[in-house]
């Protein structure tokens, strides 16, 4: 077995122990189970395709990471989240937000993988492989907040507040795409000053070669 297989399934033994530790006596029962429907297909859509789109390893961890955050999350039904109730002690941001951390993470850790899929599926290149991950994400972080709105419609008043998470803020869909947008650009702009770095250091190393 290889190495980067055996990194996976820890990954996944990792979101399987997470889960279920976060599983126990969570803060809203039923908010947790609607929160982690979509998660748990996902997990089983990157089981069933892992041998047509073999991730990274490295895509592995930063999807796995996400998915730890957003199963704490859902246990304290994020708006209670322990951390982010101390840091809004602390620094007095007037709410908790720990659900604009998740949201940055949704950008910030998977624009990687979705630029990996994009060029294992599509062979793409040049620029394009940079701006489609920043263009899904944003479009996956509206698609999330107009589920939410569907599934607030759909269950009692009280269980609907919870899920949306707004803490009272009216722009709190807004903010939380533009959350994730600016974890996507970062994610996409570190990765490609790192592969300018690289190319620059292989560029050098050749000319050396040349010159001796």
């Amino acid at each position: 077995m290889g190495c980067n297989k055996l990194i996976s399934i820890g990954l996944l033994l990792w979101y399987l122990a997470v889960s279920v530790w976060m599983a126990q006596a969570p803060v809203d029962p039923q908010f947790w189970l609607l929160a982690s429907i979509l998660p748990a297909l996902f997990v089983v859509l990157l089981i069933v395709t892992h041998r047509y789109l073999p991730l990274s390893h490295t895509s592995h961890a930063l999807i796995t990471a996400f998915l730890t955050l957003h199963t704490i999350g859902v246990h304290y039904t994020y708006a209670e989240v322990p951390i982010g109730v101390w840091m809004d002690q602390v620094l007095h941001l007037g709410r908790n937000h720990f659900d604009r951390i998740v949201h940055f993470s949704f950008g910030f850790l998977l624009a990687y993988p979705m630029e990996e899929l994009f060029r294992l599926s599509a062979s793409i290149q040049g620029w394009v492989v940079y701006y489609l991950p920043v263009m899904t994400v944003l479009g996956l972080s509206g698609l999330w907040e107009i589920i939410e709105s569907w599934v607030a419609r759909a269950v009692h008043p009280e269980l609907g507040v919870t899920y949306l998470g707004s803490q009272g803020d009216i722009w709190d869909a807004q903010k939380d795409m533009a959350a994730a947008l600016y974890g996507s650009l970062l994610c996409m702009t570190l990765l490609l000053v790192v592969r300018a770095l690289r190319g620059a250091e292989s560029a050098l190393e050749s000319e050396a070669a040349l010159s001796e």
